[in-house]
């Protein structure tokens, strides 16, 4: 939609290099998109384009294999991902959030093997944390690792695992030391090949059908020392320093999605005719929509100036809660209106709206519910 107040964080090469992601999704993927959800997983393939492309490393240093660019170039991506209504493949928490657990936390060693395959899309990766048990709760996590000479043997379960089926490797937190609880997990980047690993079905979404989301289970698992990422017992802290940029991917994808949503349905409304007039004229669908532009707007200026922040490293974590719980509530607001708007064919696969009202309905679930972040910014009033 156009914005009475003019965005001012990006240049001219972030444009630039926008037009290429829009391009790139319109001619690659969304004509392949549908029979990638009737498939419910993306082909490795388009992975790799995404990698020629220069998507998948947009701020991993060049010596890793990346662009070396910000989070204004991540985040350039994840708006084109929202706009284009692509919920996968799930390149944003591929690159934007498992990537930079590597490029903050893992050895020069475990940098150079990894982040260049990732930047070019010859891995795909998963991280594992949920588990059937206790959620996302660190304290609750019963997966396991034993020290075994050089090596750790790995047991347990995850669940609802993004790329669980596609994945060559999960960033797997596991519990090494139960006396310490939530401070007492460990980080390995573990190779779904191996012995003991058995991928689980994968599981059906009311959204993000394209995207594969599988359980996980770990027997016997022999995985070496050397795979860990950050030391021993350091996967809390490992994990919080990720939360922040976590909660601003899901925050930039969710206040785009609502932009677009008005602007699908001010085209709708205006071409849709009932009762001997289009359903714009109705006074009922102006005040609808005039609402929602205002929010939308209002919501704008909020998250870039976040992002701006982000990139200086200054972005806090209740202001990271903020931002997310506001731009998804706003979503989900105001895609159900749009879709109440678009009438019987909202209610359709087929019509965007559909597919942006249930794919965004995750988004105050994941990288922490949306009670969790009440629960943040409470605790700093």
């Amino acid at each position: 939609m156009q914005f009475g107040i003019p965005r001012t964080i990006y240049a001219e090469e972030h444009e630039i290099f926008r037009a290429s992601v829009a391009r790139f999704l319109k001619e690659e993927v969304l004509p392949e998109y549908e029979s990638w959800e009737d498939a419910g997983r993306t082909p490795r393939e388009i992975w790799q384009r995404a990698g020629e492309v220069g998507i998948l490393g947009t701020s991993t240093p060049e010596a890793y294999g990346g662009m070396g660019g910000d989070f204004l170039f991540d985040a350039i991506v994840i708006e084109e991902l929202g706009r284009h209504g692509v919920a996968a493949p799930a390149w944003d928490m591929h690159a934007y959030i498992i990537a930079p657990f590597l490029q903050h936390f893992g050895s020069e060693a475990q940098k150079k093997e990894w982040l260049p395959k990732m930047a070019a899309g010859d891995i795909i990766t998963a991280i594992g944390l949920t588990e059937p048990g206790g959620g996302s709760d660190l304290k609750e996590i019963n997966t396991s690792a034993k020290a075994d000479g050089g090596d750790y043997i790995i047991d347990g379960a995850k669940t609802f695992i993004t790329n669980g089926h596609i994945a060559d490797f999960v960033l797997l937190a596991v519990k090494t030391d139960r006396s310490l609880g939530a401070k007492g997990v460990t980080l390995f980047w573990t190779d779904l090949a191996l012995d003991g690993v058995t991928r689980g079905k994968n599981l059906k979404k009311i959204g993000n059908k394209a995207q594969d989301t599988a359980e996980l289970f770990f027997d016997g698992v022999r995985v070496p020392a050397a795979n860990m990422i950050g030391g021993l017992n350091e996967g809390w802290r490992v994990l919080m320093h990720g939360l922040i940029q976590e909660r601003l991917v899901v925050a930039v994808r969710s206040a785009v999605m609502a932009e677009v949503a008005v602007d699908q349905t001010v085209t709708y409304t205006r071409d849709r005719k009932a009762f001997g007039q289009t359903v714009f004229d109705f006074q009922n669908t102006q005040f609808k929509l005039a609402e929602m532009a205002a929010d939308v707007e209002a919501a704008r200026p909020f998250v870039d100036r976040c992002i701006e922040l982000h990139v200086a490293g200054d972005l806090s974590m209740d202001v990271a809660a903020k931002v997310k719980l506001w731009t998804t509530e706003l979503a989900d607001r105001v895609l159900d209106e749009c879709l109440q708007l678009h009438g019987g064919y909202g209610y359709m696969w087929e019509f965007p709206i559909a597919r942006a009202w249930a794919d965004a309905r995750v988004h105050r679930i994941y990288a922490g519910t949306n009670e969790v972040m009440k629960y943040i910014i409470a605790r700093g009033l």
